[in-house]
């Protein structure tokens, strides 16, 4: 079946083509951050290191310390003292005697092994063990863990909740960084308000760049927020060389369709160029990309359902890769039955929002969330997934399979 899909492209070619913009980082790109100011930021350089984990032979196990010698069938071996995690036995270890050891305490000089207690018969004539012991047994060597100088986070990953606390750990202070990415955004239309501020007739709230800053400030990014730009092209030239001074990253809303009073394509041609303009994507068709002076451009469409889906598809990773994040990916997509049937016209990719869960059998099943416009934002609030359905493919009947995504964090937590 052929599309008339003339002057559109598809969503892989456009992340091809912004992928092909991102710039090299250098070195003035970076700055060094305590651990506590470094939490959601991207590793520019690998960390290493500075000590051996652990950092001295310790127990592994609650028991006894002893040497593999002293051992033969029967023998009973006198306690010749203690050692805990803390505090070491420092004292004279006679031949033929054993030291009652906790788990994580340095173990004695000497030491072939550390018995656990569960393998040991303890009496007033000492400890006869149970057990065959092997050499070198529930004893974690020093370095077994992380060797001094050993890579222990590569260049461009996001330090969260698993990567912060490791680098405690090992005694890290600060951690070399990616500089936060700057982003400029706001919203066009004359239609527009504030929320909080009460509507007239035909006005609407202005949720996409509410929505936006929320999804930038995820990402780490620090917003400049210039607001509402009325359908003027002087008052959006301004707001453009403004952004274009603070920002790497423009973000518009709305303005980027066909309409009469739609200036923004028209200040893009005018202020910098078009990478490209129109996506064979449903919802999200007007999406506008390309190049200002000194910063890139996202047009998003005026719809909140467009704007969301063309900022998750098309934003998020092209921000992951300017802001140096290399080990970025979407959730893997899934195979999912339909449970209800799902409206398609061939001719663009969509992504309907859905809700999967895994029935009785253990499969994979998605529902509707319902109506599908792209005015209606609730879709996104009752949903935990896309459902990607393929440019050629029509109505989905109940029963078939289909490809799912599930949200990521962006927009489900």
């Amino acid at each position: 079946m052929e599309f008339n899909t003339a002057g559109l492209i598809s969503l892989e070619e456009a992340l091809e083509k912004m992928r092909a913009y991102v710039p090299s980082k250098t070195a003035k790109d970076t700055e060094s951050l305590p651990l506590a100011a470094a939490a959601g930021r991207i590793t520019a350089t690998p960390v290493k290191s500075p000590v051996f984990v652990p950092p001295f032979d310790n127990s592994a196990m609650d028991g006894y310390a002893v040497r593999c010698a002293d051992l033969h069938t029967d023998a009973v071996l006198p306690v010749a003292g203690k050692a805990f995690a803390g505090a070491p036995f420092h004292g004279e270890w006679p031949a033929g005697t054993c030291i009652r050891i906790m788990t994580g305490a340095p173990v004695p000089q000497g030491a072939g092994a550390v018995i656990m207690q569960e393998q040991a018969d303890v009496s007033e004539a000492g400890v006869r063990f149970t057990a065959e012991v092997h050499k070198g047994q529930n004893i974690r060597l020093t370095g077994d863990d992380i060797k001094q100088g050993d890579s222990v986070l590569p260049a461009g990953v996001r330090l969260g909740a698993a990567e912060l606390p490791l680098l405690a750990s090992l005694g890290v202070t600060e951690v070399n960084v990616w500089k936060a990415l700057k982003v400029a955004v706001f919203s066009t239309g004359d239609e527009l308000q504030p929320v909080g501020t009460p509507l007239e007739e035909g006005q609407i709230y202005d949720t996409n760049r509410f929505a936006v800053r929320l999804m930038l400030e995820q990402l780490g990014c620090t917003v400049l927020d210039l607001g509402i730009i009325r359908d003027n092209p002087q008052a959006l030239r301004t707001a453009f060389e403004e952004a274009n001074a603070f920002a790497d990253l423009v973000i518009s809303s709305g303005g980027v369709s066909v309409g009469e009073a739609d200036y923004t394509k028209q200040m893009l041609d005018e202020l910098g160029e078009i990478g490209f303009w129109k996506l064979a994507m449903k919802p999200g068709k007007p999406f506008a990309f390309g190049k200002l002076k000194n910063s890139w451009f996202c047009g998003l469409p005026g719809n909140p359902v467009s704007a969301a889906l063309t900022f998750y598809q098309l934003v998020q990773p092209f921000i992951a890769q300017l802001s140096g994040h290399t080990a970025w990916k979407f959730p893997p997509r899934l195979k999912a039955k339909a449970v209800t049937p799902l409206k398609k016209s061939a001719g663009r990719l969509d992504f309907q929002r859905g809700i999967f869960s895994t029935n009785a059998e253990g499969q994979l099943e998605v529902r509707t969330t319902g109506h599908q416009g792209s005015h209606v934002f609730s879709s996104f609030s009752l949903a935990n997934c896309f459902v990607v359905l393929e440019r050629e493919r029509e109505n989905v009947a109940a029963g078939e399979i289909v490809e799912i995504e599930p949200f990521n964090a962006l927009l489900r937590s």
